[in-house]
């Protein structure tokens, strides 16, 4: 698990993206839907609104382990997150995180009996954050394919859970 300190780190990259693409097995097949972020802080897990009848809820069902993926292309972000997911129909966190960009999609409102909450236990995960701008990372490319021994420096990449 990652250290209070390491989780706001992470909060801090993926809480501008807002969106993640999240990754379930359909039959053994990889696939990805993207998925808004509803809470505003990381403890660990990561919130989600579904509808209990659509396909992912059924895929989490079936097989608990999925994949999150963040990215920012612009500020050189890159996030995945691999975790265990289940649906939680706590009345008290639908209306926790309920909002009106939620209610946009939720038109039955926060008592519609499909709707449920995706609660997503992070396991482990690794990120990628480019440090210096676009022309700088294309010179690190060139100079790694001139100098055969030089290897690019573009940024950080941390692993992080177990």
């Amino acid at each position: 698990m990652s250290s209070p300190e390491h989780k706001q780190k992470i909060w801090k990259l993926i809480e501008k993206i807002k969106v993640g693409m999240l990754v379930t097995l359909d039959d053994g097949v990889p696939r990805s839907r993207p998925m808004h972020l509803v809470q505003d802080a990381y403890d660990g897990t990561l919130w989600f609104y579904t509808r209990r009848s659509a396909e992912k809820s059924f895929e989490a069902k079936q097989d608990q382990d999925v994949c999150l993926t963040f990215s920012d292309h612009d500020d050189g972000i890159y996030v995945s997150m691999s975790g265990t997911a289940r649906l939680n129909d706590d009345p008290g966190l639908i209306e926790k995180y309920w909002n009106p960009f939620v209610a946009a999609w939720f038109t039955g409102g926060k008592e519609d009996p499909d709707i449920t909450m995706m609660e997503i236990d992070i396991d482990f995960g690794e990120h990628w954050q480019s440090r210096e701008s676009k022309t700088f990372q294309l010179y690190e490319f060139a100079k790694a394919n001139i100098k055969k021994d030089h290897k690019p420096d573009i940024g950080e990449n941390e692993k992080f859970g177990h």
